[in-house]
């Protein structure tokens, strides 16, 4: 047992106090102040403020590992546009050191995974940011399914010559794929009366199949305003759940974002970068302003690294940047918290503090939107993985 005495407790899911959290079992067992647990590991934290761990609901650290260059990059396979088979586990490398980074900045999970090179590029995974193997380090796998639309489908296979060259047959190839797909469960069903009619074994439309259930998002990424439309209008065609990655110009139509996103029952929104460079003509209207107009229009929504492009350890850099911009300090501090971990399904464990859920925890010397705060300590499971100075 471990008993955190005397901090500001900030639990997301409840209004801040000054007190304390046990932890048991790897679980929270308990909150509130003048706590008393005898055998526990009392850790005294007056003067810091104790948040749920920090979520990285979008990145893709250990598929393009630092410092690597061409021999770490396993994030994007750019043989074919279509490859729902890839599975992030199997490229991505847990002894990248930029998990130690992020264990040291309060960031207790990562959801990681394919690039978006292709139209459908593979499975995501939700991963514990300490840990000796992948296996050890899983949350959640496949935690979602990646899809792409816009200027990088049409950038890497325009470039090869090949389909496709404009987003007329992005949308296409993604519709293909799903009717493919639909055949394919058609045919699994007819076969089981006559298994003579079973069809041969596809690894593509097999990890298809979860998503045409509902089992399984899609995670769509689309920077621009049409995109983004087209990416719910598939999603309404073919009843899938999706979340909408990046939505950078999501703010510029963010009433009809919003009526769209309620009239399909609800779509997570997970935002940025936002601290990063305009590099490419769809990030021409990305603004820290967006977080405070989205809000505005009652879309929540969680905010992302995309690591590399932002190194994860600055997600609560990127939060504190959007409340000087005019969004509340309790809504930017869920959208790296609790949002986050709604929006990737998670939140029955992760995201807040409350008794029963996972022990993810971060505790900052100062606020954590305050850039000269460190982490003092860092708590994944119940174990401590960083103390200020040393990684454990």
């Amino acid at each position: 047992m471990i008993l955190l005495k005397n901090g500001l407790v900030r639990p997301v899911s409840a209004a801040p106090f000054a007190g304390d959290v046990l932890i048991a079992g790897g679980k929270i067992a308990a909150l509130g102040p003048g706590l008393e647990a005898p055998g526990a590991e009392c850790i005294d934290v007056s003067g810091c403020t104790v948040t749920p761990g920090i979520i990285d609901a979008h990145c893709h650290i250990g598929m393009w590992e630092d410092g690597m260059g061409d021999e770490g990059a396993d994030g994007n396979e750019c043989s074919d546009p279509v490859t729902p088979e890839m599975q992030a586990i199997d490229g991505l490398n847990p002894f990248d050191p930029c998990f130690a980074e992020a264990r040291a900045a309060g960031v207790t999970t990562v959801v990681t995974g394919p690039g978006s090179a292709n139209v459908i590029g593979g499975q995501f995974a939700a991963l514990r940011t300490a840990g000796g193997s992948v296996e050890e380090m899983l949350l959640r796998f496949p935690v979602a399914m990646k899809a792409a639309l816009g200027e990088n489908p049409k950038r890497v296979y325009g470039d090869q010559k090949a389909s496709p060259y404009t987003r007329m047959a992005i949308a296409a190839l993604f519709r293909k794929a799903m009717r493919d797909a639909q055949e394919y469960a058609a045919a699994l069903e007819e076969a089981k009366a006559d298994p003579s009619k079973k069809p041969d074994l596809d690894l593509g439309l097999e990890a298809l199949l979860p998503v045409l259930r509902g089992e399984l998002p899609l995670k769509v990424h689309a920077h621009r305003a049409d995109d983004i439309l087209t990416a719910l209008r598939l999603a309404k065609e073919f009843h899938l759940r999706i979340s909408l990655e990046h939505c950078t110009e999501g703010h510029l139509i963010a009433p009809e974002l919003k009526r769209r996103i309620d009239s399909l029952g609800g779509v997570p929104v997970i935002l940025g970068p936002l601290l990063s460079d305009r590099s490419k003509i769809e990030l021409r209207n990305q603004s820290f302003r967006a977080p405070a107009m989205l809000h505005a229009a009652g879309v929540e929504f969680a905010l992302m690294t995309d690591h590399p492009v932002i190194p994860v350890q600055y997600l609560p850099v990127c939060a504190a940047l959007a409340v000087r911009e005019g969004l509340d300090e309790d809504t930017a501090l869920a959208s790296i918290t609790l949002h986050a971990a709604r929006a990737v399904g998670l939140d029955g464990r992760i995201g807040s503090l409350e008794p029963g859920k996972d022990a993810n925890i971060a505790v900052f010397a100062g606020h954590p939107f305050d850039f000269r705060t460190r982490c003092r300590l860092t708590l994944i499971d119940g174990r401590i993985v960083h103390r200020d100075g040393a990684a454990e």
